[in-house]
């Protein structure tokens, strides 16, 4: 459009039905150090906090009269918002939908409810073993000040105004920092003139925000880390170190080392679970991100007296994909699991859209998932046996065990010389910030 927003629409008559989704380019890693969950609160307020030409109640009111949905959110790297409604009341809808994205009023009592739920959420955030785990193992691997590791505290909270959320806001919320997608049942011609007519007239940033992405590298190279909880009687166990973006060069003969290693019939699965059988659950994957390096992590639950063997276990696999080619059988199965995975992210048109969005956000080439389907097909067993020895590094492995030490045995000593305790003490809302 004239004020720099991008949009795509999609017509689709199957349904009664509209949804659209907004993809604005911010994220929690620009938040200040000690303000987070500053973005989080921006993302929820706007929705909660009504507009100026509508109190929360109204718009509330509106939409369920409507059946219908409009919602924001701010993760990790992108800020969004999505819409549902019937085709019939789309006008009404688009309009709510506008009003949430130009005119938020962030009113102040929704930010104190959404800052006491979030207290909440801390207060019980060593109640999940498994939240444990993935938490403290990001810290581990990323550094636990990194914008992708760190974690809201009672005194980053207290340190959020209102006038932080209006100032965030401000900085990234302007047309020509978002791309607006619409699938469903509407007239691409009368959808033109909507968009116009509802976001027409906003004016762009003559500045527009490129904030710098935080540098990443790994935190620490390897060694054993240990989360007492006596209560357990299972161990929750996360091995794995920094991996890389979609956008390598060799991202699709990593993801059909995934099918080898991933899933039912993968090997973790045949081997670790149904053959040694040391795991309720257990998985291994090569996770990348589109813009910051992801992780290699792997992982699962055992019972306490199998920990030591089911680390080995893992790391052996991991070895072996190294060291031996992978059997033609193997191979196969993983390609075809890997493609037919593949289908279902084009099961309808709004799953379709929503990939060109974030394509078009990451600066991805628009045919990137075409090419990934003829590098997969090509595969052969001497890229995946390359890609292991390239990428997985055993020597780098952060190994971090959520479990009961007493009941841990053999102990975890028999995997290094030196096993580093984590204190989850969750630090309190008088403490200083330096605590």
């Amino acid at each position: 459009m004239s004020n720099g927003m991008v949009v795509y629409l999609m017509e689709d008559h199957e349904l009664p039905l509209v949804s659209g989704t907004a993809a604005i380019r911010t994220g929690d890693r620009f938040e200040p150090a000690e303000k987070v969950g500053l973005a989080q609160f921006v993302g929820t307020v706007m929705r909660t906090g009504g507009t100026k030409e509508h109190t929360p109640d109204q718009l509330n009111e509106l939409l369920e009269a409507r059946a219908a949905e409009v919602e924001t959110g701010i993760g990790e790297s992108m800020g969004t918002a999505n819409f549902q409604s019937l085709s019939e009341d789309l006008e009404s809808v688009f309009g709510l939908y506008a009003e949430v994205l130009r005119t938020p009023v962030f009113a102040p009592e929704k930010l104190e409810l959404a800052k006491t739920q979030e207290s909440g959420s801390i207060s019980r955030r060593n109640d999940s073993p498994d939240e444990i785990a993935q938490r403290e193992f990001k810290k581990l691997v990323y550094g636990k000040t990194s914008p992708y590791a760190r974690i809201t505290e009672f005194t980053t909270l207290s340190n959020i105004t209102r006038d932080d959320l209006v100032k965030f806001y401000n900085s990234y919320f302007y047309p020509n920092n978002m791309i607006l997608g619409i699938a469903g049942d509407f007239d691409s011609q009368k959808m033109k003139s909507l968009i116009q007519a509802k976001f027409g007239d906003w004016k762009p940033s003559p500045t527009p925000i490129k904030p710098q992405l935080p540098e990443v590298s790994q935190a620490s190279s390897g060694g054993v880390y240990f989360v007492n909880q006596p209560q357990l009687t299972q161990s929750n166990v996360l091995i794995g170190h920094l991996g890389g973006q979609f956008n390598s060069p060799d991202y699709a003969a990593l993801d059909v080392l995934n099918g080898v290693l991933n899933g039912f019939g993968g090997r973790l699965f045949n081997e670790v679970r149904s053959r040694q059988g040391l795991a309720y659950s257990v998985y291994g994957y090569w996770n990348p991100k589109f813009d910051f390096p992801g992780m290699f992590i792997a992982g699962g639950q055992t019972r306490s007296d199998a920990t030591v063997q089911f680390v080995k276990a893992i790391q052996t696999e991991i070895k072996r994909l190294q060291s031996e080619p992978v059997p033609a059988n193997e191979l196969a199965f993983a390609k075809d699991s890997t493609l037919n995975s593949f289908v279902f992210n084009f099961q309808d048109p709004a799953q379709t859209l929503s990939r060109l969005i974030r394509y078009e956000y990451y600066g991805y080439p628009a045919d990137f998932l075409f090419t990934y389907r003829k590098q997969v097909e090509a595969t052969t067993i001497a890229d995946v046996q390359k890609v292991a020895q390239k990428y997985l590094k055993p020597d780098n492995l952060v190994t971090l065990v959520v479990g009961n030490q007493t009941a841990i045995n053999p102990p975890l000593s028999q995997l290094a010389t030196k096993v580093t305790p984590i204190d989850v003490t969750i630090p309190s809302p008088t403490a200083t910030s330096q605590s």
